[in-house]
């Protein structure tokens, strides 16, 4: 580079602390430039911010002005006229005469629910009152059971099917006969045995509307509401005939009604008395087929147990030893066995065994040939797996041991 004249004059001590001078300048303006385009990135994520306090501002006002606004009260119709809608208010019983606009008017007939303000006018129409609990025991996807899966019950399954199945698919035999169907089939044995199986294969083979319950979820802990559950549930039942209801565990809610004052008993009681009323009262039932399951047939009120409610008691026992062979091969067709298994010997040694006993025997076989790695499943492995199950079977049933 050229030098100046200028820079010529200067000592070499000055040129050298002007050349640091201007290199510190540098320095600090690259700083600057840095904390400027870090300043430029918080004013972004500042206002990114800002937006979403916005955001919430404007939801929340929403909210408050929604609150601030006149509630809405549920009212029935009761008559439709040229003048408008008599309604019914909920609560107070209260009618009045209300205007409707002709496109309110298109959807409403009496008995509607509807929603009114503090004039009384309609505001809207209500979905139907149906409890959502009972709406979501309606089963969408049919279980993947079939008859064929039920081994050992061949005379209940045929009893089951004539109830439930035949009257739906044809009515015309009773008709002939001249006799009503069966309205209900009661499943009553020890656990285990395939109760709930059968019910399963029930919602499988039929087109009906099928409806799943525990009578433990009818159980509720303030006064009307598990009465209130069954109305809802049976309505649901009769919205989308014919209909099947399935209701394990009836026990929890129909057991035989004692003396005791408390009130948990009195609302158990309250929510049997409508199912009572359900099953076989002033109203016609319709098309809707009743299914329920128990394990403590002896404990079930007699009121429920009468021709008119179910009309079949159907006892389900543990299978005998072809019912516990058929349950093997059942459960067995999907594994991959050694051609010493004999179903046979294997029925005979799990006398007094059950259908589930019998499934958890073979699950318990197959775990043994996977721990051992493999891929048969031995006539060994199944009896380890039974004298295992055994022995699980005796260590439950032992006592508690306490110490001092």
């Amino acid at each position: 580079m050229t030098e100046t004249a200028e820079d010529a004059d200067l000592p070499y001590d000055e040129s050298a602390s002007l050349q640091e001078k201007i290199e510190a300048l540098q320095e600090q303006l690259d700083a600057l430039e840095d904390e400027n385009e870090e300043m430029r990135d918080r004013l972004l994520d500042a206002n990114a911010e800002n937006n979403k306090y916005q955001q919430k501002l404007e939801r929340l006002s929403h909210e408050n002005k929604k609150l601030k606004q006149s509630p809405l009260f549920v009212a029935t119709v009761q008559e439709l006229n040229d003048e408008g809608a008599i309604i019914k208010q909920h609560g107070n019983n209260q009618e009045a005469l209300t205007e409707v606009t002709d496109e309110l008017r298109e959807g409403l007939e009496p008995g509607a629910r509807v929603a009114v303000n503090n004039s009384l006018s309609i505001v809207e129409r209500l979905d139907d009152e149906a409890d959502v609990r009972a709406r979501v025991m309606e089963v969408d996807q049919s279980p993947d059971v079939g008859y064929e899966d039920i081994g050992g019950l061949d005379e209940q399954l045929r009893e089951v099917r004539e109830t439930v199945e035949l009257p739906m698919k044809e009515p015309e035999l009773f008709d002939t006969v001249g006799i009503d169907p069966p309205s209900g089939v009661l499943l009553h044995g020890p656990p285990g045995t395939g109760k709930t199986l059968m019910a399963k294969a029930v919602a499988n083979q039929t087109d009906a509307t099928f409806i799943k319950m525990a009578g433990s979820e009818l159980v509720h802990k303030f006064i009307g509401e598990g009465a209130k559950l069954v109305r809802d549930l049976f309505q649901v039942a009769r919205d989308h005939e014919p209909a099947v209801v399935f209701i394990d565990e009836i026990d929890a809610i129909a057991s035989k009604r004692t003396d005791s004052k408390t009130s948990g008993d009195a609302e158990v009681q309250r929510t049997m008395m409508q199912l009572l009323s359900e099953m076989d009262g002033f109203d016609e039932r319709g098309e809707i087929r009743i299914i329920a399951a128990t394990n403590r047939f002896d404990m079930l009120d007699r009121a429920i147990l009468r021709p008119g409610r179910f009309d079949r008691l159907i006892e389900v026992p543990n299978p005998d030893d072809a019912g516990r062979e058929k349950i093997f091969r059942i459960h067995t067709r999907n594994m991959n066995l050694a051609g010493d298994v004999d179903f046979e010997a294997l029925a005979t040694e799990t006398g007094g065994k059950s259908g589930a006993d019998v499934a958890a025997i073979c699950t318990e076989a197959g775990m043994f040939a996977i721990r051992d790695d493999r891929e048969q499943i031995t006539m060994a492995d199944f009896e380890a797996a039974r004298e295992k199950l055994e022995q699980d079977a005796e260590a439950s049933a032992e006592p508690t041991r306490t110490f001092a």
